[in-house]
C-alpha cells in the first residue's frame, strides 16, 4: 500500500496523542509532525508538505476552516480532513467552501478515521457522516455552539474566565458573554450543575 505522510493538528494534547496511537498501527501511515494551531501547520507545510492533514475545526490563532483555505491555496495537492465534536450542517457548508476533502465527528471510531484517510488519498471525499449533522436550530444539546462546549469543558476543569480567554485568545469579556449564553441556554445557574450537565451529555470525553 502506498505510504501516506500526515500532519496532525489539535490544541488538545490528549487528542493528538490518541490520534498518533491509532495511526501508528497502520504501517502505510507516516506522521511527519504535529501542531496545536493553524499557524504551526503553515510553518510545517512550508518546510515539508504532507499528503494529508488531519485537523481540529476549533484551534487558536487560526481555526480549521481558515487553515483549510490556506492549505488549499498554497498546497492544493494536500488533502484535508477536519475533525469536529459537534454535528452542525453549517460546518459542512463552510468546510466544502474552504476546500476540505472530508469531515469526521470525533465520536467516530478508528476504522472510520483510517477509511477517511484512505478515501481522500484516492482523490475521493469523505463526508459520510453528514447525515449525523443537524441544523443549528435542531441541535440535540440545547443549541450550544462548539465554542460554548469547549468553554464548558474548561469551566468544569476549574479554569477561570481569564484563563480561558488566554487559552483561546479571546477577550475576558467575550468569554463571560459565552458563559452567560451557556447558562441561559441550559437553564443552569451554578458550576456544579454545569459539571453534572456536561457529564450527562458526555461532553468530557
Amino acid at each position: 500500500m502506498k505510504s501516506i505522510n500526515l500532519y496532525l493538528a489539535d490544541d488538545h494534547v490528549m487528542m493528538v496523542e490518541g490520534l498518533k496511537e491509532i495511526l501508528r498501527a497502520h504501517t502505510h501511515l507516516n506522521i511527519l509532525g504535529t501542531a496545536s494551531n493553524g499557524e504551526e501547520i503553515m510553518a510545517l507545510m512550508n518546510n515539508r508538505p504532507a499528503d494529508v492533514i488531519i485537523m481540529d475545526i476549533n484551534m487558536p490563532k487560526m481555526n480549521g476552516i481558515q487553515c483549510t483555505e490556506w492549505v488549499k491555496k498554497h498546497h492544493p495537492k494536500t488533502k484535508v480532513i477536519v475533525l469536529t465534536m459537534f454535528p452542525e450542517k453549517s460546518y459542512i457548508d463552510q468546510l466544502i467552501t474552504a476546500g476540505a476533502d472530508g469531515c469526521l465527528l470525533k465520536s467516530r471510531g478508528s476504522i472510520d478515521l483510517i477509511e477517511a484517510i484512505n478515501r481522500v488519498s484516492a482523490d475521493k471525499s469523505y463526508f459520510d457522516t453528514i447525515k449525523e449533522f443537524s441544523k443549528p436550530n435542531d441541535h440535540p444539546v440545547y443549541n450550544l455552539s462548539e465554542r460554548e462546549i469547549e468553554i464548558i469543558r474548561m469551566v468544569v476543569n476549574g479554569m477561570t474566565s481569564a484563563e480561558i480567554a488566554d487559552k483561546l485568545f479571546l477577550s475576558e469579556h467575550t468569554v463571560k458573554t459565552h458563559r452567560k449564553n451557556i447558562f441561559r441556554k441550559t437553564g443552569i445557574n451554578t458550576v456544579s450543575q454545569l459539571t453534572s450537565f456536561a457529564i450527562n451529555q458526555q461532553m468530557l470525553h
